[in-house]
């Protein structure tokens, strides 16, 4: 059977896999380091040495899939300086791994991976028209529609994130108030950090406020708190329930989709989430495409990057 190459490049950890696909997906090993610190130099020579390793090993490789943040290219395979990865500017990663290992080598934007992913091997089974978002360090759809991916003219399609939904409010793909500015894990911490100020001011009390430095607050110990019953984490996880689910709306409207995957912080939290989203969803998106729409977990878990990296090797997206 076929072996396969997945690089995923996040803003916050990056990984390498080799593994195969078929109907279901194979992972036979994997690393994984934090991104931070590391320029796109290092990095790259990262995932070259675990691609030489498993090449001296005797694997013989089908190709090499990279899964990463818009803005890219992936037709001339070049990463255009993601708002997660600023030191990645115009960096020509097709062309550094297929001159140096002489594979077959493939660049996809990493909702559109994760798209195709869960659509294959995940909660978008037995589908035409799904979404996948993802909702970590960023926000951003990928489009199936009518069996098949929408990447747009140039990549850019499915962009959520980058929709202002409110005049002022936490940041997120540069603009406050945006969709990611509320819909992602540092958009979480940012809301909050906003609403702390707003429930100081007012000599509102809250447990997790007093016991919780202001560097320790992040979507995970806020959703800890919130489960606990803390108030001011439960209306965090509140507004961000409620534009979240102004967001689905959009695009509920826009595509009419029969189901929506969300990965990443609402894999973890959708309990805290979900139904706000819907109180929203039924108040603001048209109802007879709401009604045929099924919001779910991304079904592919903790695993989807890996995943979504490796089925971008194969090479048949488009």
């Amino acid at each position: 059977m076929a072996k396969y190459i997945g690089l995923d490049i996040g803003g916050t950890k990056c990984a390498a896999v080799i593994g195969s696909l078929s109907d279901s997906v194979q992972i036979e090993d994997k690393i994984q380091f934090p991104t931070a610190g590391k320029t796109p130099d290092e990095i790259l020579a990262l995932y070259s040495a675990f691609i030489q390793q498993k090449l001296d090993g005797g694997e013989q490789i089908a190709g090499i899939g990279i899964a990463c943040g818009s803005p890219l290219n992936s037709r001339l395979g070049i990463i255009q300086r993601p708002p997660s990865l600023p030191l990645w500017d115009n960096i020509p990663v097709v062309e550094y791994f297929e001159s140096k290992f002489g594979i077959k080598t493939y660049l996809q934007n990493d909702a559109n991976a994760c798209a195709v992913a869960e659509w294959r091997y995940g909660a978008g089974r037995g589908t035409q028209n799904m979404i996948y978002l993802t909702f970590g360090t960023g926000f951003g759809a990928g489009l199936i529609l009518d069996g098949r991916l929408f990447a747009g003219a140039n990549d850019n399609a499915g962009e959520i994130g980058h929709v202002r939904l409110t005049p002022t409010g936490p940041l997120g793909y540069f603009k406050k108030g945006s969709c990611e500015g509320y819909c992602s894990g540092g958009g979480i911490r940012r809301y909050a950090l906003i609403l702390k100020e707003k429930w100081q001011k007012s000599g509102r009390s809250s447990a997790f406020l007093q016991s919780t430095a202001e560097e320790d607050i992040t979507a995970k110990t806020l959703a800890e708190g919130a489960r606990a019953g803390d108030a001011f984490c439960k209306a965090v996880y509140k507004k961000s329930g409620e534009m979240l689910g102004r967001s689905l709306s959009i695009l509920i409207d826009l595509f009419n989709p029969e189901r929506i995957a969300i990965g990443g912080v609402f894999m973890r939290s959708h309990d805290l989430l979900l139904s706000h989203a819907k109180r929203v969803i039924a108040r603001e998106a048209l109802p007879f495409a709401a009604e045929v729409c099924e919001i779910v977990p991304a079904a592919l878990s903790e695993n989807i990057g890996d995943v979504s990296a490796l089925t971008v090797a194969k090479g048949d997206f488009l």
